[in-house]
């Protein structure tokens, strides 16, 4: 299975709140709609986010399919324009971006009920391969984020190989997810010696400073 990931922008003159009401009660009409689609999941920004300013996105969403012919099947139909459509009435379109991952499940504990979710967004090192990130990132430094107490679930989502082909370069070379109670235990887990541990090893494959958002969920298909 295969899991698109795209990360965007409201519209600009759109409020926060009218944004996330229409992507999460207007929009899900369209696109669970689309052919071969498997789970589709929200998450929106906190609005605690906003506070300091901007945050890089307003959310992401997670949609699943079976493999990615299922993904290039859906170029040209009706339901795939209805989405596309839909979208340009709530997220700055120039902001769009997108990766086709394949998830790697570190630690697999179950999300928490009104949980909250960072997402962040790696980038590996100059002159990293990408096989090597990818052991790296999944056997490494993976295992020891899992160490982190209160981190309740770790997913790692790897840009998929055919990504780079022909030269190519992604925005970004995957996706962190974790999941914790609340924001508190976010801020516990940055006191802990595991974390710790888990900054330093950083160095070690991805670039400093990687974007990140902090989300709440929502499970439109499961």
């Amino acid at each position: 299975m295969v899991k698109a990931v795209s990360f965007f922008k409201r519209k600009p003159g759109m409020s926060v709140e009218a944004f996330q009401a229409y992507w999460r009660t207007a929009h899900p009409d369209v696109v669970v709609k689309l052919p071969g689609i498997r789970r589709y999941v929200q998450s929106h920004t906190l609005p605690s986010g906003y506070r300091k300013g901007e945050p890089i996105y307003d959310g992401i969403a997670e949609v699943w399919f079976d493999d990615t012919r299922a993904m290039r099947a859906l170029v040209g139909t009706a339901a795939y324009a209805a989405v596309q459509a839909d979208e340009a009435k709530f997220i700055e379109r120039s902001t769009m971006g997108l990766l086709v991952t394949e998830e790697r499940v570190i630690k697999d504990g179950p999300v928490p009920e009104n949980g909250v979710k960072n997402v962040e967004f790696v980038t590996r090192k100059p002159g990293m391969a990408v096989d090597v990130f990818q052991q790296y990132w999944s056997q490494v430094h993976g295992p020891l984020a899992a160490l982190i107490p209160v981190v309740r679930r770790y997913v790692q989502s790897h840009t998929r190989r055919a990504a780079y082909e022909a030269g190519r370069a992604p925005l970004y070379d995957g996706a962190a997810l974790t999941w914790f109670d609340d924001t508190q235990a976010m801020r516990v887990s940055a006191t802990t010696q595991e974390y710790a541990h888990v900054r330093a090893d950083e160095a070690n494959f991805i670039t400093p400073d990687p974007p990140f958002i902090i989300t709440r969920e929502h499970v439109i298909i499961a």
